[in-house]
């Protein structure tokens, strides 16, 4: 299991304390993380798992893409990409230089942040 920490300033008074972070240590095990109140889940999901309907409509700046990769075999996604689930099926429509830079780099699988929606929710992306 790995574990990532994150720093954040703790809320003092309703103010912010800069001179004191409190961790708060967030699991990146496999075991998606679903949030109750908005009902967004953040999960490892392959690449081969996730549609690009875009992809032919749109082109990705290399150098972002070999920037994002260098990062990424660094220090690793930091900011998960966007899809969509619709009936059990993902969708991309962001997250195009993070997507490309993960398959570049041959990684078998991308952070997510996943929201469920209809087929009318699809329809209105495609547009």
């Amino acid at each position: 299991m790995t574990n990532l920490q994150l720093r954040l300033p703790p809320v003092i008074n309703g103010s912010w304390n800069q001179r004191r972070p409190t961790p708060i240590v967030a699991s990146t095990n496999g075991v998606p993380f679903l949030n109750p109140k908005s009902g967004v889940m953040i999960k490892e999901i392959p690449l081969g798992m996730i549609r690009r309907p875009l992809m032919r409509t749109r082109t990705n700046d290399p150098a972002k893409v070999k920037e994002l990769m260098e990062s990424i075999r660094e220090i690793g996604l930091q900011q998960p990409i966007d899809v969509l689930q619709v009936e059990g099926v993902y969708y991309g429509f962001s997250g195009c230089h993070r997507y490309e830079a993960h398959h570049k780099l041959g990684l078998p699988t991308i952070r997510c942040k996943i929201r469920r929606a209809t087929k009318e929710t699809l329809r209105h992306h495609l547009r």
